[in-house]
């Protein structure tokens, strides 16, 4: 990542730290304090040391809280899961010093709390998530595109949504953030009711963003609704495929603290990488 204070996260940029990276060739101009005379005196050449320039990661924080995010029981809500995932991480990044920022999206939820560091900071994020209610329609696609335009400086931007939105309008809201060099993490909260759609008898069916509400014989559309939850889980993973995005499918029976230790260690630096 790329940051102006010291961090713990191995940043793509030579600097001056204890870790050694490799020799290169002087050029004018260069801080010839840094010039390796050992290396000189056997090939007579005159080569500059690089080192890894450790540096902070800024974590933003996308949470959808539009009114389909209030699906699930009382207390476990899709909403809940969310805010306990972005509670966790935003934590684990103030801890190690990094900058936290969180932007709510929904229709009538938005608030914009930039990447910051500290511990006041964090306290305000942690508010912010605390206070959050799920209500009104998803404006997740137009919300992503105006962080790829406002977070001015390179970021892990993680999304925790539902996506209840349509995957063609979703790409180009995805491609505009990778566009802007940030790095991006896709958290999709589905419940397995959702996929299996195992009901048994006449349902009302209620679209908790404020569309109609719809009474149905199961047995009439069960067919028709997996074809369509398969056609869109398509074109979702075809997104995934086109814009190189870090995509994790929750089903929300998943304890939510498994579902972060398997993304941490995912981003963990392998043996001779760079995180």
């Amino acid at each position: 990542m790329l940051g102006s204070v010291s961090g713990r996260h191995r940043s793509p940029v030579r600097g001056s730290s204890i870790e050694f990276a490799q020799y290169r060739k002087y050029v004018p101009g260069d801080d010839t304090r840094r010039l390796d005379w050992r290396t000189w005196g056997r090939t007579d050449r005159f080569y500059i040391k690089e080192f890894e320039a450790d540096t902070n990661l800024r974590l933003c924080l996308v949470l959808d809280a539009s009114g389909s995010m209030k699906f699930g029981p009382e207390g476990a809500t899709r909403l809940d899961y969310a805010r306990r995932m972005a509670g966790t991480l935003s934590y684990i990044a103030a801890h190690q010093g990094d900058g936290v920022g969180l932007w709510r999206v929904g229709a009538g939820a938005r608030l914009e709390l930039p990447s910051k560091r500290g511990a006041s900071h964090l306290g305000l994020v942690l508010d912010a998530l605390a206070e959050t209610e799920a209500t009104g329609e998803s404006d997740l696609v137009a919300a992503l595109h105006d962080a790829a335009e406002r977070i001015s400086q390179r970021a892990l931007v993680v999304i925790l949504s539902d996506l209840f939105v349509s995957p063609d309008a979703l790409k180009p809201a995805i491609q505009h953030l990778r566009f802007k060099k940030h790095d991006v993490t896709m958290f999709h909260l589905l419940d397995q009711q959702e996929i299996d759609f195992n009901f048994d008898r006449p349902a009302r069916f209620v679209d908790l963003e404020g569309g109609e509400a719809i009474l149905a014989d199961p047995t009439d559309i069960a067919d028709r609704y997996r074809e369509a939850v398969r056609t869109y889980l398509s074109g979702i993973d075809d997104v995934i495929r086109t814009t190189g995005v870090d995509y994790h499918r929750v089903k929300m029976h998943e304890p939510y603290e498994e579902v972060l230790a398997r993304f941490l260690l995912s981003r963990t630096p392998k043996k001779g990488g760079s995180a």
